[in-house]
């Protein structure tokens, strides 16, 4: 708990520092606080050059924090919640102290110099960078500074976005990919505690101030329904975007990398020459297009310009998130689209900006597949209760149409494209390469479905294992039935307690007898008992038994 709330103190502090670096980039070389809120603008620095001066902002920044990347921290390149969840998943939290300084000073050098990424990323990374270094000080469990990483993540999340909840849940849902009291206690008090100082600092004011909106006719519930699956497939066609101009840049490029960011600022340079609004993070932008101040056309373009400019800022080696730049997308789609509806059925489409919030989500989910956080912090960030059931409602859709679309999220095909999968083996390590049926126990003795508590209770205590397969009448397989089940059974009342095995029997995850051992040892972490049957792959019948134990066999296998 002490370890939790100084990693939510350092978050909250680094949110701050980082900030205020923000700001300071912004101003040195842009001449405003902000200049996506006066864009066309000219700089008052050098007001000879008119609107001109964005040529030069990307240039002068990528010259900056292009050596800086290269020479001292090369991860904190690109948008690093992918760095962060690789780190939790296969090198046991560790995260190299300096990524917390030069991420912070790369990527506020890269906002203000009119990249056009968000502030998540960076924060994210930041505060799990202090979050791993504590835990190597303080001589912390492998598990534990995995659990610091996430509030350093949460804590980041939190102060940043004025968002303690969202802070949470965005780190157990993306950084730790597991719920438990545990986590969730520890998060908490270091969302909580970098939320204080982050409202101390900033004040305690919603992101985007909106009026409220009603949902007045049932009908709606379909607009937002059919904007749920259609933010999908921009979320996922933003995905791919990013990463097919990462691509073109990776091919096109062929001097040294520290120098990569400044010349690829000259077509930065022409993108926010052409498009202003494009300059930052863009939060006035999005904050008028949700009060419905903009045309439809001007919308798209806005909407294809933030894809173009996110993935151009990233692919020429630039350090900021993609959070922002999907609430951004969503917010044009959401409003191209509410003022479409509105134009068709003007007396039951409702509000424009409903539309702009609940395309925001959509979007977000649509590319990160993550609905509790989506659903979450969109309603921190504009305080907004009043909409929550539309705003469910399309970010479900959106998270299961993007499934249905794509294996991968915005973060996970960045790991995927370097051939890092979160669920496969670890390269060089010595269990996770091999297959299940290598390793895989000969099948206990399964349990009929029509065989007693009492008896099944005597074969499991006899059997050696927590679990054992159940079959019904015609000998085929139906799930598997676990001493604690039956334990918990026989404790209850007679009157009220199942009977037989077959009602307590429950199939868990399938696992294959040709898949890799690593995918099958997520599924053996879920599972309720200490094993659980192994399948053949054609007709799904059980031919095997993986344990913990059993797996620990594949340490021979390794060559």
């Amino acid at each position: 708990m002490a370890l939790a709330v100084a990693v939510g103190a350092g978050a909250g502090a680094g949110s701050v520092v980082f900030r205020w670096c923000i700001e300071t980039f912004t101003r040195l070389l842009s001449g405003h606080a902000d200049y996506a809120a006066s864009p066309g603008a000219d700089n008052p620095h050098v007001p000879w050059l008119g609107p001109c001066f964005v040529l030069l902002t990307p240039v002068i920044g990528g010259l900056l924090y292009g050596p800086l990347v290269n020479r001292f921290a090369k991860e904190a390149r690109g948008h690093g919640v992918p760095e962060v969840m690789l780190a939790v998943a296969q090198r046991g939290g560790r995260i190299s102290p300096k990524v917390a300084v030069v991420k912070t000073l790369a990527s506020a050098l890269c906002i203000g110099s009119g990249g056009s990424v968000g502030r998540e990323g960076p924060i994210v990374q930041i505060g799990s960078a202090l979050g791993s270094t504590l835990g190597r000080l303080s001589k912390a469990a492998e598990g534990r500074t995995k659990l610091l990483v996430a509030c350093g993540a949460a804590g980041g999340i939190a102060a940043t976005f004025n968002a303690p909840l969202a802070g949470v849940f965005f780190a157990m849902e993306l950084i730790l990919a597991t719920f438990s009291a545990e986590a969730f206690g520890a998060t908490v008090l270091a969302s909580v505690t970098a939320s204080i100082i982050g409202r101390a600092s900033f004040g305690d004011n919603a992101f985007l101030n909106l009026p409220d909106f009603r949902v007045d006719h049932l009908s709606q519930y379909g607009l937002f329904a059919v904007l749920g699956v259609g933010a999908a497939a921009v979320g996922v066609g933003f995905s791919r975007f990013l990463y097919l101009i990462e691509d073109a840049c990776d091919w096109l490029w062929r001097g040294p990398e520290w120098l990569r960011p400044a010349v690829g600022g000259l077509l930065l340079g022409l993108v926010l020459l052409a498009l202003p609004e494009m300059y930052g993070v863009g939060y006035p932008v999005l904050q008028r297009a949700t009060e419905g101040g903009y045309a439809v056309g001007f919308l798209l373009l806005l909407l294809a310009g933030k894809m173009l400019a996110t993935s151009l800022t990233i692919g020429i080696g630039g350090s900021g998130g993609v959070f922002a730049p999907s609430l951004f997308i969503g917010a044009m789609l959401g409003s191209a689209y509410g003022i479409g509806v509105h134009h068709l059925l003007p007396r039951s489409a409702g509000a424009v900006g409903a539309y702009a919030l609940v395309g925001m989500g959509a979007v977000f989910a649509g590319a990160a597949r993550a609905p509790i956080t989506a659903v979450v912090i969109l309603f921190e960030l504009t305080g907004e209760y009043s909409i929550i059931l539309p705003l469910m409602l399309a970010i479900v859709l959106a998270t299961a149409t993007s499934r249905l679309l794509t294996r991968d999220t915005i973060y996970t095909l960045k790991l995927r494209r370097r051939g890092i999968d979160l669920e496969g083996p670890v390269p060089g390590a010595r269990i996770g390469t091999q297959h299940v049926e290598a390793v895989m126990e000969p099948l206990p003795a399964p349990l009929p479905a029509s065989t007693t508590l009492a008896d099944a209770a005597d074969l499991l205590s006899l059997s050696g294992h927590g679990a054992l397969p159940v079959v019904d009448d015609a000998g085929h397989y139906t799930g598997v039935v676990t001493a604690r089940a039956v334990a918990e059974a026989l404790a209850e009342r007679p009157d009220d307690a199942p009977t037989q095995v077959g009602q307590l029997a429950e199939a868990p995850a399938p696992v294959l007898a040709d898949q890799p051992l690593a995918h099958a040892l997520h599924a053996l972490l879920s599972a309720t008992g200490t094993g659980m049957p192994v399948l053949d792959a054609p007709r799904g019948k059980p031919v095997g038994w993986l344990s913990h134990q059993s797996a620990l066999r594949a340490v021979h296998t390794f060559t």
